[in-house]
């Protein structure tokens, strides 16, 4: 049986085995909207939207930086456009802890709150620490989670980027205060297994963690879409192999769709992702997309096809970025 559900740990919140990420929606300087990728805009967003949560889709993940704001900003407009679909929207965003936001603990509930206002709601069902960079221990991101969880601003609290370690180490500082950890979102896709390798997955099934796969499809880089004299534009900095080398696992994903009444490699590799056990949230930003990403749903990829796709897949690549930044 295809699962088409997830509970987090916390107060009631179920999400879907796919979101939708947004950091696109406002973006200007990796996505390129109002700048090289002029084709979108509010109205092709609502567009994405609306399909997305027409099938399912009803995860919406952002962040304050995305856009500077911008992306929460279209989110609330598009919820209050949309009171029908309202409550069946489940909304995560995340606070940046630069170090030199201090008191820690005020300055998140400040920037919650202000995220809170952007999305026109009284709370959000999921508030991640957007990255392990703030140099603070545990207990003190912890408790600084806390608060607005018990305060009932948030019905459940998540981290990003963080390694295995650490997210143990969040995990038992949230427990001290009573607050299941629900999620860790990592770059996790066919170009970048590190968090299976590295063993994060494994830990975030033991602790009852559900692991959001950011950058499922590689920036575009997994979908068909792109070759060695058709790269990707923009600043597109997650899993840039070059694309001779992504070609093979781009053709092992088409034969491997064909099999399954015609599937594109986008879905395939999603549906990879989710056999997993994770939560990719590919990004749409406009309808087709959106459907195209709702083919990765309602099937499921056989065992051995998961195997070996995992078989070709790339371990990823270990840069100054990942030690700054992708812990996970």
């Amino acid at each position: 049986m295809v699962r088409d559900s997830i509970s987090l740990p916390g107060r009631e919140v179920a999400i879907p085995v796919m979101g939708l990420g947004t950091w696109a929606w406002g973006d200007r300087s990796t996505w390129g909207m109002d700048g090289y990728d002029r084709s979108y805009g509010f109205e092709t967003i609502r567009a994405a939207y609306e399909r997305s949560i027409a099938s399912g889709v009803t995860l919406l993940d952002t962040a304050e930086m995305y856009g500077n704001g911008e992306s929460e900003r279209i989110i609330g407009r598009l919820l209050r456009e949309d009171a029908g679909n309202r409550d069946r929207v489940v909304v995560a965003t995340k606070f940046m802890p630069f170090p030199w936001r201090i008191p820690f603990a005020g300055a998140l509930m400040n920037s919650l709150r202000a995220s809170l206002e952007r999305l026109a709601l009284p709370f959000v069902h999921l508030y991640q620490i957007h990255g392990p960079i703030s140099f603070r221990p545990a207990r003190t991101v912890a408790a600084a989670l806390a608060a607005p969880y018990h305060a009932g601003l948030v019905k459940a609290v998540g981290v990003s980027n963080y390694s295995e370690r650490e997210m143990r180490a969040i995990h038992a500082a949230l427990a001290e205060s009573g607050v299941p950890l629900a999620t860790n979102q990592v770059e996790y896709s066919l170009l970048r297994t590190m968090p299976e390798a590295d063993g994060l997955l494994g830990a975030c099934r033991e602790l009852g963690v559900t692991l959001l796969a950011y950058s499922p499809m590689a920036m575009g880089r997994l979908t068909g879409k792109y070759g060695a004299a058709n790269p990707p534009q923009g600043k597109r900095n997650f899993a840039a192999f070059p694309m001779t080398e992504i070609e093979p696992i781009v053709s092992e994903l088409r034969r491997i769709g064909a099999a399954h009444g015609g599937k594109s490699p986008a879905q395939v590799a999603l549906n990879w992702l989710i056999c997993k056990g994770a939560v990719p949230i590919p990004g749409a930003k406009n309808a087709a997309q959106a459907e195209e990403n709702a083919g990765a749903l309602g099937w499921s990829l056989a065992p051995d096809e998961v195997a070996a796709l995992g078989r070709i897949a790339k371990f990823g690549q270990r840069g100054l970025f990942n030690r700054i930044w992708q812990h996970g």
